[in-house]
């Protein structure tokens, strides 16, 4: 398997609150209702919580702020998710996805990319 692996910031004009509310409530549950569609097997959404806990382990790495959130979307494989990315209903899910994050994940400070986990 691979996995999607974005790293969010929020859009400068929305809390982090409103913004986790935003992606868990609404961004959420529209991803699931088209898993099928995107193939997807699995997807988390992982929240940062305000934490002096974040704040030390910054300063101890000289490390840039953190990410609003991280998620993680997991595929069957490279081609499967290319052969997904090509069909017609995801051409038209994607500028729908797109368009959804754009209300809440400012998108040039944020990051996205592929990754092959090895578990120890």
């Amino acid at each position: 398997m691979i996995k999607l692996i974005m790293c969010l910031h929020r859009r400068q004009d929305i809390t982090r609150e409103q913004f986790q509310d935003y992606w868990l409530n609404k961004h959420g549950p529209f991803f699931q209702k088209n898993a099928a569609i995107m193939r997807s097997k699995r997807y988390v959404q992982s929240h940062t919580i305000d934490s002096p806990l974040n704040d030390g382990m910054r300063a101890s790495r000289d490390m840039q702020p953190e990410f609003d959130g991280v998620a993680e979307v997991w595929f069957e494989s490279e081609e499967d998710l290319m052969e997904a990315m090509s069909t017609p209903e995801m051409e038209k899910l994607s500028a729908e996805l797109l368009a959804d994050e754009a209300t809440f994940i400012d998108h040039s400070r944020s990051s996205a990319f592929i990754v092959r986990e090895h578990e120890f």
